[in-house]
């Protein structure tokens, strides 16, 4: 892995011409992607850095693979899904809105990632359902690196609506035809985010390994050349005031 530096003054976007559907195969030649392994934090911060780099995306320029665990437990719920509707369905506090949209996750042993794309990279343009299906097979690829075979799931199959993990939806992880790994997305002018849980248990795999598989498996299937980022101080100071002026307020996670 390369080194990169740090924050917004690492690399600032090509401009391309737009095509209809990029073709990823053709555009995945070894191009440099950024690894942020950022560690644990608390509700609030984990949601407000990805909002934050989603915004940074057009300058950053190329697509960032962030790792991030949780200090406590916790649940985040999606950013259309009503406050009354999911707070009777976990024990597990806080509960923190996602900046993206989906389900009810549980976040007291799960392994979370996010991705960033911006305007510029060929992900940005594929459509909500080939995103989707695209972020599953590389988590797919990433568990058989490990020896482990799951699929995708052919079709929804939903037992109770509102939690992400209480059934699947097309294209979700399965492990014994159980649902191990789901994903909510957000398209805006600045990019593409995409937030991911993998709910390990009765997995037998430590998570360095997975996350290690993942970059393998990015390497082979994106054709990502990874190097290493830094948030410089701009960037840190707007997760930490978007954490404790958003996302850590009753009247932001409480407001539908």
């Amino acid at each position: 892995m390369r080194k990169g530096a740090s924050g917004l003054a690492q690399s600032k976007a090509l401009a391309r011409p737009r095509t209809q559907r990029p073709d990823l195969h053709l555009l995945m030649q070894s191009q440099p992607w950024y690894l942020l392994e950022s560690g644990v934090g608390d509700a609030a911060s984990n949601m407000a850095l990805d909002e934050v780099l989603l915004h940074a995306a057009p300058c950053l320029g190329q697509p960032v693979l962030r790792f991030y665990g949780w200090s406590g437990p916790a649940a985040s719920f999606g950013y259309f899904q009503k406050y009354a509707d999911v707070e009777g369905l976990t024990l597990l506090r806080p509960l923190v809105r996602r900046p993206t949209g989906g389900g009810l996750v549980p976040h007291d042993a799960d392994w979370t990632y996010s991705l960033v794309f911006p305007p510029v990279h060929c992900w940005y343009s594929l459509c909500a359902r080939e995103s989707y299906r695209r972020v599953h097979e590389w988590v797919r690829a990433a568990f058989g690196v490990l020896g482990l075979a799951t699929e995708l799931a052919p079709a929804c199959s939903k037992t109770f609506p509102g939690q992400c993990f209480q059934g699947y939806e097309a294209h979700d992880v399965l492990w014994r035809g159980q649902k191990i790994a789901g994903a909510a997305q957000r398209r805006t002018r600045d990019g593409l985010l995409i937030q991911g849980s993998v709910q390990p248990q009765g997995l037998s795999l430590v998570r360095a390994d997975w996350e290690q598989a993942m970059c393998a498996a990015g390497r082979a299937e994106q054709g990502a050349e990874w190097m290493e980022f830094k948030p410089d101080t701009l960037l840190t100071e707007q997760a930490r005031a978007l954490a404790k002026q958003k996302y850590s307020q009753a009247g932001y996670n409480r407001r539908r």
